[in-house]
């Protein structure tokens, strides 16, 4: 089994960090230990996980505070199933102690013409291409005008939907349900960001968040850590007002990180099912 990769001052803290978030969140009694006396602090206490998991208190306490020392994959393995951790959080936790190798830094992502123009294909569809750290690669008119000021022609940055989610006035009316929306994203940065600890992309994109929105910053330091996956979401129409979008994430093939999300109105795809049902309802009827 491979050696982790060396860890960096910084990483070792974000390590700890994360380790006491999931710690504060157990109970004695989710985990089949007795209730004692009252306790100082939320959670489990660091001699009972480290009980759990199997290993020395002692030293899980240096690996929490951030001390020089290299765990293995199997005490994390252990540390992950005390802590109940689900599976992108497993693998959170593996690549925060070095056991996942991080990609060299790049300052721009590349995108192959043909991929990028797969959202215009999708009009009148809302749809767009987003790397890993939430740079919009490509888009089509439809997402433009359902999510006003993302993409601003008179900057040279990026389009970034993480940044307009937290810094664009705008996002808050449009995004209606915009605390849950936002800190789901958020999680998802933290998850790709621990697979990149050292591109300056991620790193610059986190501050900005940290400095600029408060809700960012307090969010945040709770560790919360989510996977990317298609779902549903309430948008404001510029036209029509609230509505119910289903959206879907494709990786591209060549580029894993890479995700094309199209988004459908969820009536219109209620509608598309009710109509295939009839069809096959008449096709039944005209074999009886």
């Amino acid at each position: 089994m491979p050696l982790p990769v060396p860890l960096q001052p910084d990483q070792r803290r974000q390590l700890g960090a994360f380790l006491r978030s999931r710690r504060a969140r157990l109970t004695p009694a989710e985990v089949g230990l007795p209730q004692t006396a009252r306790r100082r602090t939320p959670g489990l206490r660091r001699e009972e996980l480290a009980l759990l998991a199997g290993i020395s208190a002692t030293w899980y306490t240096y690996l929490e505070q951030g001390r020089e020392i290299r765990a293995s994959e199997q005490v994390l393995t252990a540390l992950a199933e005390a802590l109940r951790l689900d599976r992108p959080e497993r693998a959170h936790l593996l690549q925060l102690a070095g056991h996942a190798t991080a990609d060299e830094p790049e300052e721009r992502e590349p995108l192959t013409p043909e991929a990028a123009a797969v959202p215009l294909l999708l009009q009148p569809n809302p749809a767009y291409i987003i790397g890993g750290n939430y740079d919009v690669l490509s888009h089509n008119r439809a997402a433009e005008a359902l999510f006003p000021r993302l993409i601003d022609s008179d900057t040279k940055r990026a389009a970034n939907f993480l940044r307009w989610v937290f810094l664009e006035p705008a996002a808050r009316d449009v995004v209606v349900d915009w605390e849950t929306e936002a800190r789901a994203l958020l999680a998802r940065l933290r998850t790709q960001s621990g697979r990149h600890p050292t591109d300056p992309r991620y790193t610059r994109l986190i501050d900005e968040l940290n400095e600029h929105s408060p809700e960012a910053r307090t969010w945040w330091h709770q560790y919360e850590v989510q996977a990317r996956h298609s779902g549903h979401k309430r948008l404001r129409h510029p036209q029509r007002g609230p509505v119910e979008y289903s959206y879907t994430a494709f990786h591209l093939a060549e580029q894993r990180e890479q995700t094309l999300v199209v988004y459908v109105e969820r009536e219109h795809g209620r509608e598309r099912e009710h109509g295939r049902e009839r069809g096959r309802e008449r096709g039944r009827g005209q074999r009886g």
